[in-house]
């Protein structure tokens, strides 16, 4: 079955950049999409799938663990003498439904099973499905708050544990949390809002030639959704390309000390006070410049990236409007840090190059 084409969107540019730099970074944290039904959310989430490299698994491994490092289970295999065939898929999109049970979030332990042949079985489910994938949470607002705490527990430490009666059994549960939601319909939990690295709010188009643009391009693809995805299947590639490029560039990205001091101020000027948020920008700021294939952040990532990362941390009145996060007050607060570092540098006076030892005796030689 054919997606639709992730270059095929037309607008949502926030939407769409969130997305790309959890695929260039997935250390960002996954991405909060607030608005209204119909704007093209999971359409964006399935799209940037097809975007992202495939990954090697275990053939028949329920975690799709990777055969240069196999998870417990496939090393007891190994351990076993068994062979583990590898293969290779695309990234998987999992979706957790609302009216979802523990046991099909986080699995369940076979009892019987365990005490009948002295092993523990484990009956995975959708973490383990979502390992080393996408989890897409619709409505995460409306999320049980039991559910809630099995998502922060397996995001925290990248493991979900099941225990069931005494038995524990744990497997590793690495995944892109997104989640949408109406802030209508209710708020988020501030645990879970944390634990998510960066928010949107998406709009549906108010500008007729743009929505007219939105009913062509899917009234092609419903005609004909092979001959529409040939069509962009340039623009596709050109994509995928500069994302497998840029994960390799972002661990080489520099910060300097001024743009790390910088973050702290944008986070505490701002009233946030979990380090997560630090930590977000940061990864966010290097994946925005390893797209742009430059080698150092600047200050307009730094800008762009606490946009992107403060927004559902900040703490605000339902019945407030100015209580939301305000980029003008973001722009201030980075103008200020660079202002104080010029300063700084005025105060220190030029630099003085200084001869080396090597240098003076190069000239003495020469003399």
């Amino acid at each position: 079955m054919s997606l639709y084409p992730f270059t095929a969107i037309v607008e949502q540019g926030r939407l769409k950049q969130a997305l790309l730099l959890n695929a260039v970074n997935p250390a960002v944290g996954g991405v909060l999409i607030e608005g209204p039904s119909g704007t093209g959310k999971s359409t964006a989430v399935r799209g940037l799938a097809e975007l992202l490299p495939e990954i090697d698994v275990v053939a028949d491994c329920p975690f799709s663990c990777d055969p240069a490092h196999p998870c417990p289970a496939c090393r007891g295999r190994l351990e076993r003498g068994e062979r583990l065939e590898p293969m290779r898929r695309q990234v998987s999109v999992v979706d957790l439904p609302l009216n979802a049970t523990e046991d099909r979030v986080a699995g369940s332990v076979d009892i019987a099973h365990a005490l009948r042949e002295g092993i523990m079985a484990l009956e995975p489910g959708l973490l383990a499905d979502a390992n080393r994938g996408i989890l897409y949470v619709d409505e995460i607002n409306l999320l049980d708050d039991h559910l809630c705490d099995v998502l922060l527990d397996a995001a925290a430490l990248g493991v979900n544990i099941v225990e069931r009666e005494g038995v524990s059994v744990s497997h590793p549960a690495e995944f892109l949390l997104v989640g949408t939601m109406n802030p209508e319909e209710g708020e988020l939990r501030p645990q879970l809002a944390d634990r998510i690295g960066l928010r949107v709010v998406v709009d549906a188009l108010g500008e007729p030639a743009r929505r007219a643009e939105v009913i062509m391009r899917r009234e092609a693809f419903h005609a004909d959704p092979e001959e529409f995805t040939e069509q962009w299947r340039d623009e596709q590639e050109r994509l995928a390309a500069a994302i497998s490029e840029a994960r390799k560039q972002v661990r080489d990205v520099a910060v300097t000390p001024t743009m790390y001091r910088a973050i702290a101020k944008l986070v505490t000027g701002s009233g946030v006070t979990s380090h997560r948020a630090d930590i977000t920008i940061l990864h966010c700021a290097k994946a925005l410049a390893a797209i742009d294939r430059r080698a150092e952040v600047g200050p307009d990532d730094l800008l762009a990236a606490a946009s992107l990362a403060l927004g559902h941390r900040v703490a605000r009145d339902p019945f407030d409007a100015s209580s939301e996060l305000d980029e003008r007050i973001l722009q201030r607060i980075l103008e200020d840090v660079l202002d104080e570092e010029t300063a700084e540098k005025k105060a220190a006076g030029p630099a003085r190059p200084e001869e080396t030892s090597t240098s003076r005796s190069s000239k003495a030689q020469s003399r």
